[in-house]
Order: C-alpha cells, then sequence, then structure tokens
C-alpha cells in the first residue's frame, strides 16, 4: 500500500466535509458523547465517496484502557468491542486507541494494560479494523515511550507514533530514541508542531520539530500519516500536508 495522508477531524462530521477534500482519508473520533447513528453513517458515506477518501477512527480520549478493577476492564473491553465493531459497520480501516491507565506510576498495571491491548485487539481483528495504540506519554495517564513500545511489541500490537506527544514528552531525544527502537511496529502518524512552552497540535513548519530524522528512521514507510493540525483553516492544513508529503517524498 503506497503511503496515506489524512487528517484528523475530530467528532464532526461538518468538519469532515468541510475539510477533507484533497486527503486520503479522514480520522473520525467516535464515542463519549459522540452518537452515531443510522443518518450519521449513511451521511459518512456519502461524504467518502463525494470526496475519495477512507476512513480512521479515533475511539475515545478520555476512556483509560485499564484500571487494576476486574470489573471495570472488563466493561472497557466490551465499550471498545462495541466501538470497534460500529467502526468496521462504517468501513474504518484503523482504529486509534490512546496507550493510557488509571495510575501510570504503579507498574502492576503493565501487565494488566497489556492483557486488555490484546482483548481490544481480538475484538478490532474481529470486526476487520486494525488497532494502533498511540503514545501520550506526555500526560498524566499515558504510558511512557518506552513502555509503550515495550508493551505494544509484547502484544503485537501496531503503534500510532504522534510526533508532537513524543517531542512534548521528552523533545527529538525521545523521538529518535523511540524510533530507533521501535519503528518497525509503527503504522500509523500523527503529524503536527509543537513549542515547549506549551503550544501543540500547530501548522508543520510553526514549531520546533524536526521532521528530517523521523523520515530517516521509519524509511520506508508504508503506513498512513494523519495530519492533526487544530484549525479549520483549510489553506493551513494543506500546507501542512504538502510538508509532510514533501519529507516523506510521497507522490515524487
Amino acid at each position: 500500500m503506497d503511503t496515506q495522508v489524512g487528517l484528523t477531524v475530530g467528532d464532526s462530521l461538518d468538519r469532515f466535509e468541510a475539510t477533507v477534500a484533497g486527503f486520503d482519508f479522514a480520522e473520525l473520533s467516535i464515542g463519549d458523547d459522540t452518537a452515531i447513528d443510522r443518518d450519521s453513517i449513511e451521511r459518512i458515506e456519502a461524504i467518502r465517496t463525494e470526496t475519495g477518501t477512507d476512513l480512521c477512527v479515533h475511539l475515545p480520549y478520555e476512556q483509560v484502557v485499564a484500571t487494576g478493577v476486574a470489573e471495570l476492564d472488563d466493561a472497557i473491553i466490551d465499550y471498545q468491542s462495541r466501538l470497534l465493531a460500529l467502526a468496521g459497520e462504517m468501513g474504518a480501516t484503523k482504529a486509534v486507541l490512546h496507550g493510557t491507565v488509571r495510575k501510570t506510576q504503579d507498574t502492576d498495571l503493565r501487565p494488566v494494560f497489556a492483557t486488555q491491548l490484546e482483548s481490544i485487539g481480538r475484538a478490532a481483528t474481529d470486526a476487520g479494523v486494525e488497532l494502533v495504540v498511540e503514545n501520550v506519554g506526555h500526560q498524566a495517564r499515558g504510558l511512557p515511550l518506552s513502555v509503550l513500545g515495550d508493551l505494544a511489541s509484547e502484544t503485537d500490537t501496531a503503534v500510532c507514533f504522534d510526533v508532537g506527544h513524543a517531542y512534548m514528552e521528552d523533545k527529538m531525544n525521545g523521538i529518535e530514541r523511540f524510533l530507533s527502537g521501535y519503528a518497525d511496529i509503527v503504522s500509523h502518524l500523527h503529524v503536527h508542531d509543537v513549542r515547549s512552552r506549551g503550544d501543540t497540535h500547530l501548522p508543520i513548519g510553526a514549531g520546533e520539530i524536526e521532521y528530517g530524522p523521523v523520515v530517516e528512521r521509519l524509511e520506508p514507510f508504508d503506513g498512513t500519516i494523519a495530519v492533526e493540525v487544530f484549525t479549520d483553516d483549510i489553506s493551513l492544513l494543506r500546507d501542512s500536508a504538502t510538508r509532510i508529503r514533501r519529507a516523506f517524498a510521497i507522490g515524487e
């Protein structure tokens, strides 16, 4: 498969429709307070047909993967499995899952996380969707980069590598260290720019990230790349896409 460049659109079908033209796919958030009914599915299908785009989904941002409480963990698997079945029904190819636990300082939760991840991964397979676990180690409940990489490898789970999140966690050293060890399991990228003072999801080129080392450690990369820039300015979104295509020599 050729490398595809898509766009994250949050949970808004209006944003999906208004911004996705010219991209290969949209990454749509589902779950939480977002209700996807039959009318929504039909609208998604119509937008995809009109724009010729594929679909990925992002599972709920706030839902942790593991708590250590068996009853709650079972409910998390049921919840995510239901959303993955919905993703499959909508024709999604990938589903992004935040790599989070209730308390990151509790090392006993790491094997629980691995078990949960395997179960959610089986539900994704049943739905015909590839599960990709995303690094959010810069957040309080996010697993550190190296821990996430080890657990993803142990459970044979692909990674959604969020370049900006990795930079916020450990700057360029963290990005290069992770990709040096785990590039082979990265299937999906979130790309944007950030500044050390806390600005995130900026247009590429507006912050501090050097994308050259990212490309070098992933090359050749034949996965999917989602531009995750928080603006509805289509010119800025397309400029970021152009920059990332140029960096990865996509279409050359």
